[in-house]
């Protein structure tokens, strides 16, 4: 596989019909061409990245118009695409949003990424999952380009400036593609891996709650199962109502030799997840894509004390999380899961008994969101900042690792760097987009709600 950008495109502007009054792309008399080419991206030249950091007021207050515009050209010019995108986050402005944060990120520190290795690690691990190839990025910077002259309009997103943002883009698009050749090289290479897609069949179905289940899959070759990291995720390929979708899911068991479990909520409205709730019978082949993530315990710190903090499916990978670090021998391990009532929790007779079987080592604290005196639970209401103190004396000596709906993640984000969680040690993962966590200074009580 070529490490380059492989093929030559032209980007075209829509017909003047597209969010806010979008031009042709024109200069001159000619239309606006930008060539990515089959060769290596020529060096990003300093008067380039002035250029490009030049523009960071702009991207500030008009970036999420500017994404939401390239997405619409990118998914109506190349609607082959599609399938890599998920459209309820296109919907929601979930994708336009995160996508103007990282380019701002990008443009802000353009003079040295180093800050953005970490994003750089997320995103590339993300692409891997859904199999993101070098043919895709002519046509996002294409598309991302045309965006640029059409919300900006002629009069800012000059010829000079189009070419300092595609000598950017060609030289982001490289360093992506070859990191992410390197992943799909290692998967490949390591026993029990494969690049691309490979069938597995649905060899169980197991309800966890009226709303999650699980999926046991197992290789239709019968060939050994590259061994996951606990945290770490796959992606699915399917054919769903007569369209191709993908998707990435949480392994939410340990790593063995004879299946990957995925274990699924239903989501009202959700394409993938009703698909795979309703239509996907035992017996049925899913097409994989190997297990990639760097939401993983830091294994040089085995004997720290470990926090693990859920809500809803934010469970999934916590779970194989909790049974690694067990074998691994963690001494001190805080579990915390969120739930809305008893009948949606998950796993929660995996953890009474794993807490049972190792009492010494493992407290496990649970927080429903309705009180009903049928239902078990150490709190209910909120997860707050007092219920952590209480619960997370050492929270500044140990590994925090925490997953859920945004609104829970800011809060326990916000609460535990109040009670002196040290940077390096806090981590978090999202569903979907990467999203700020930190875009304001206080977090109602609210915000920790599952």
């Amino acid at each position: 596989m070529s490490l380059s950008l492989p093929v030559r495109l032209v980007a075209r502007a829509p017909a003047p019909r597209s969010l806010l009054g979008a031009r042709i792309l024109v200069v001159g008399r000619e239309p606006c061409r930008r060539l990515f080419s089959s060769t290596p991206a020529a060096r990003l030249t300093q008067p380039q990245k002035d250029i490009v950091k030049a523009t960071v007021p702009i991207l500030e207050t008009g970036g999420e118009a500017l994404t939401t515009h390239f997405y619409h050209l990118l998914l109506n010019n190349h609607p082959e695409v599609k399938p890599l995108f998920n459209q309820a986050h296109q919907g929601s402005g979930r994708q336009p949003r995160a996508l103007a944060a990282s380019i701002l990120a990008y443009a802000k520190n353009i003079d040295d990424l180093t800050p953005l290795l970490d994003a750089v690690r997320r995103i590339t691990n993300k692409h891997a999952a859904l199999q993101i190839l070098p043919e895709h990025y002519p046509l996002v910077g294409a598309s991302l380009l045309g965006a640029i002259r059409d919300v900006l309009g002629e009069e800012v997103a000059t010829e000079e400036v189009l070419e300092a943002w595609g000598a950017a883009y060609g030289e982001l698009a490289d360093l992506l593609i070859k990191k992410e050749e390197n992943i799909y090289h290692d998967l490949e290479s390591a026993r029990g891996g494969w690049r691309g897609g490979r069938k597995f069949t649905v060899a169980q179905k197991v309800p966890e709650t009226g709303i999650m289940t699980s999926f046991y899959l197992e290789p239709v070759d019968g060939r050994p199962i590259l061994r996951h990291d606990a945290g770490q995720y796959i992606g699915l390929r399917a054919i769903v109502n007569g369209v191709e979708q993908r998707r990435n899911y949480s392994l939410s068991d340990s790593a063995n030799d004879k299946y990957l479990r995925i274990s699924v909520k239903r989501e009202p409205g959700g394409a993938f997840s009703n698909y795979l709730h309703d239509r996907v019978k035992i017996g049925d082949e899913l097409e994989v894509y190997p297990p990639v993530g760097e939401f993983v315990l830091d294994k040089s710190r085995a004997d720290d004390p470990l926090i693990l903090i859920s809500a809803g499916a934010g469970i999934t990978p916590t779970i194989p999380m909790l049974q690694s670090a067990l074998e691994a021998g963690r001494r001190q391990i805080t579990f915390i899961h969120c739930a809305r009532a008893e009948d949606v929790h998950a796993f929660r007779p995996i953890t009474t008994e794993l807490a049972k079987q190792n009492p010494d080592t493992v407290k496990v604290y649970t927080v429903y969101e309705t009180k009903d005196p049928h239902h078990v639970a150490d709190a209910t209401g909120m997860l707050s900042l007092d219920k952590l103190k209480s619960w997370l004396p050492h929270a500044s000596q140990a590994d925090i690792y925490f997953l859920g709906p945004k609104p829970f993640m800011k809060g326990v984000n916000f609460y535990l760097k109040s009670m002196g969680g040290p940077e390096d040690r806090i981590h978090y993962e999202f569903f979907g987009p990467a999203e700020e966590l930190e875009d304001n200074k206080e977090v109602p009580e609210k915000s920790a709600k599952a």
